[in-house]
């Protein structure tokens, strides 16, 4: 059943799922009305607007329902990783091996908001050492705590080196707390020097092809320690296969973003945009899953953008987003404010460029592994967000901080400054909070000044 593309609240999208599954329910395992979520504790869905159509509720259910997949996964005895920090690599080592299913304990971040602070968890944090002066991240060491989110990870690895300081403090406290966790290092990238081999990395970026190996012996530690885990070793051959599977789904984003950022009308709404890029850098444990889901989004857009109809007014001013929301619904105001998601750069562009498949598959990784926007200087970031912004055509730029993050306390400033310094679009920084309800009248206030003064350029 198709309809014109609109945002729905969770009480008219149960409406909609009556009249879409009224004869047969939807044609994959984890199906269901988004309001079976919001019973089961996921109360900040009752505060949003979704998308309208099959693809966005599919989307939806897959993600909120990966602590299910998890269970089930253990319960077959598959070997849980607990990938953490490297936001796209080791996943995909892990997924090159049948018995073995990786997640990202630090999606822990987003408890608080979608269970609106019920679960705790960042009290519990507090109560342990790591107050509210650390990243919301640290809602992670509740969930280890409390074991009530996730399954204990088989194996915990961590990166470290030129990581977020706050990350590397709780994962350190994780340790503390008797779950062992195999580190490795990461250096922080830089340009090669003259004489040196240099290295042209996805993305674009340059460095030492020394850096590179340093990399790639860390992730061969890494791979010793999956054979260790899976009984079996992890083959070159293996990880081709998934490194090709990982650049299916790099791919169909890639096509996703193209649509959804480049068309007028806009053809998908920001809160979607946000999760199904969330889906790069661990295929919500699910790879060849993930694929399916893409799939069946880039085909409702794409039919949107033929069709010329989208979930927005043609009007609305085209603003690049830069970092993740700790709130899910600031997505929602943006739109509320006559705003529309045309790029983003969330802290993982490495996890949305395909990996070289013409290397050897660890060099590879260890490429894909030091393009991560973290790993490098904020002017490297800065630069590679501008180059974004012309592709896609902004007209303004949020950059939003995430609340206590060690990390954004000056580099949002030189990225603003690096911008400033190059283009003449209005730009806004701007903190939001796990919840942002008691400050939604102020943020919508700052969201639709930066809308009018876009506006008013054009």
């Amino acid at each position: 059943m198709t309809c014109k593309p609109a945002r729905l609240s969770l009480c008219q999208w149960d409406q909609r799922y009556e009249e879409l599954y009224a004869s047969a329910p939807p044609p994959y395992p984890y199906g269901g009305p988004l309001c079976t979520h919001a019973e089961d504790g996921d109360q900040r869905l009752t505060k949003l607007l979704f998308d309208n159509s099959e693809a966005a509720l599919r989307l939806w259910n897959f993600l909120l329902s990966e602590e299910d997949r998890l269970q089930s996964a253990r319960d077959r005895g598959k070997k849980l990783v607990g990938a953490m920090k490297d936001l796209g690599t080791v996943p995909v080592m892990a997924y090159a091996l049948p018995e073995v299913v990786a997640f990202y304990p630090d999606g822990a971040w987003w408890i608080p908001c979608v269970m609106e602070l019920s679960a705790g968890l960042l009290s519990i944090a507090d109560r342990m050492g790591i107050d509210e002066t650390f990243c919301p991240v640290r809602a992670m060491l509740g969930a280890f705590e409390t074991q009530a989110h996730f399954p204990i990870p088989d194996l915990l690895i961590c990166s470290v080196g030129a990581t977020c300081d706050d990350f590397s403090a709780i994962a350190q406290r994780l340790a503390g707390m008797g779950h062992p966790i195999l580190w490795w290092e990461i250096p922080h990238r830089r340009f090669p020097e003259a004489g040196e081999e240099a290295v042209t990395l996805p993305g674009g970026l340059q460095a030492p092809r020394s850096q590179v190996e340093v990399v790639r012996t860390e992730l061969e530690r890494i791979k010793s320690a999956f054979k260790g885990l899976a009984g079996v070793p992890l083959t070159d051959e293996m990880l081709e296969l998934s490194i090709t599977k990982t650049n299916e789904v790099r791919r169909l984003l890639d096509r996703l973003r193209y649509y959804a950022y480049t068309a007028t009308p806009c053809p998908l709404p920001a809160l979607e945009m946000l999760i199904a890029e969330m889906l790069a850098i661990h295929f919500c444990s699910d790879q060849d899953e993930c694929v399916r889901v893409l799939e069946q989004l880039v085909e409702e857009v794409r039919s949107r953008v033929i069709e010329g109809t989208g979930v927005l007014p043609e009007d609305n001013v085209r603003v690049f987003w830069v970092n993740p929301v700790a709130d899910l619904r600031a997505m929602n105001l943006l739109e509320d404010c006559g705003g529309r998601l045309c790029g983003t750069e969330f802290l993982f562009c490495h996890a949305l460029e395909p990996i070289p498949e013409d290397l050897p598959p660890m060099e590879a990784l260890a490429c894909s592994a030091l393009a991560d926007p973290m790993v490098g200087s904020a002017a490297d970031r800065a630069a590679r967000i501008l180059a974004e912004i012309k592709r896609f055509g902004a007209e303004a730029v949020a950059i939003s901080r995430i609340p206590g993050a060690s990390h954004c306390a000056t580099e949002g400033t030189i990225i603003r400054d690096y911008l400033q310094a190059s283009m003449t679009l209005p730009i806004l920084e701007i903190e939001i909070p796990p919840i942002c309800d008691g400050m939604a009248a102020s943020i919508k206030n700052r969201l639709r000044a930066l809308v009018e003064t876009a506006r008013s350029q054009r």
